[in-house]
């Protein structure tokens, strides 16, 4: 919004023309997610509070602490991070940008998901009281293939649709309409992936805000055709808009972790995990970096795989291969503090963000 009102001013006055650069518009989608939710976050976690009662369910085969010490703490945080993402975002980002707007049709979409999913768990006074994961599923699906054919049809074929792999600059593997599915895949997979790492305070926040900046710092990159051709990546237009997204998730990471941080005054919920994972996913598929989410993202694949080989293993065997999945839970039962556990998480999700940063120069 201000990029359309101010930057067309700029013949006239000369300062506004600091709004068609990217950089200082990413800067200032950061501050005012971040500002936004210092200012409204208080009263809707207030909100949620007196209405909520008893908060978020907790898992009973979970943690005995978790039952004792964060019981009664409310839920449904991610609804002031969508609210500073979508608020920086339609303010700092070129809105003719349909990039934009496809990631944040992914993001809301999912959030109003997890929303729902989040509503029926605290009226029903448990964490297994969701709606149906075979609907929930299907929605997902709904959502992210929408916005993978949107995707596609704004992008240059055949690149749109094909698959490109770090390490090696000309191998694209085409997949035709086929890359839908392969879509559908990362967008759902991620955004679950996230859901699944968001166990402890603190946890699933701080790697979502160094996907995200390291995200944003790619889609820069690939929107711009000399950095992309220095780099020897594939140039996709209009990707680079996406970095002002990915500064509004920053910024809005930021704000949430000042209450979500331990002892947490309120958790993310479905609402935000959902959300924030699905828009990491769509923006892998627009910067078409899919393969090197995986890197960056690793810390949740590694969540989602234990969960994978815990219920493989039990059903196969009768064995399980660790204390409790998802992962973070193992070393909780191996007695590791909280803050030893989403410290050393946290260090991880950066040093694999360094090893996805490090496919774009070493091809």
């Amino acid at each position: 919004m201000l990029y359309h009102l101010l930057y067309g001013l700029s013949d006239h006055i000369p300062a506004f023309n600091v709004f068609r650069y990217l950089t200082f518009r990413s800067g200032g989608a950061v501050v005012t997610a971040l500002l936004i939710i210092f200012l409204f976050g208080p009263m809707i976690i207030e909100a949620l509070r007196k209405r909520q009662g008893k908060g978020q369910p907790i898992r009973e085969d979970g943690p005995m602490r978790h039952i004792l010490e964060k019981q009664g703490t409310p839920t449904m945080g991610g609804l002031v991070i969508l609210l500073g993402i979508g608020a920086a975002t339609l303010l700092w980002a070129d809105l003719t940008n349909p990039y934009v707007w496809l990631v944040l049709f992914v993001t809301m979409g999912f959030g109003t998901i997890g929303f729902y999913d989040d509503y029926l768990k605290v009226t029903g006074g448990s964490a297994t009281h969701a709606f149906s994961g075979r609907v929930r599923l299907l929605l997902e699906s709904i959502i992210a293939l929408i916005a993978v054919i949107g995707f596609m049809h704004v992008g240059k074929m055949p690149l749109s649709q094909s698959i490109t792999f770090p390490f090696f600059k000309d191998l694209v593997l085409n997949l035709g309409w086929f890359f839908s599915v392969f879509g559908v895949f990362i967008i759902i997979g991620m955004g679950n992936a996230v859901n699944l790492t968001d166990g402890l305070d603190g946890l699933a926040i701080v790697p979502v805000m160094i996907a995200a900046g390291t995200l944003g710092l790619i889609a820069y990159l690939v929107g711009n055709t000399i950095f992309s051709g220095y780099l020897q990546i594939h140039y996709v237009s209009g990707t680079g808009e996406l970095a002002v997204f990915c500064g509004a998730v920053l910024g809005a990471g930021l704000g949430f972790l000042w209450f979500n941080a331990p002892p947490a005054m309120i958790f993310m919920g479905d609402t935000g995990s959902l959300a924030l994972g699905g828009a990491l996913g769509a923006i892998s598929i627009a910067t078409k970096h899919e393969i090197v989410l995986g890197i960056i993202g690793g810390l949740f694949v590694l969540e989602t795989v234990s969960v994978i080989v815990q219920v493989a293993s039990f059903k196969l065997t009768g064995k399980r291969v660790f204390r409790m999945a998802p992962l973070h839970h193992h070393f909780e039962q191996k007695g590791w503090a909280e803050a030893t556990i989403v410290i050393r998480f946290w260090i991880i999700s950066v040093l694999l963000s360094l090893a996805g940063l490090a496919t774009l120069k070493l091809r």
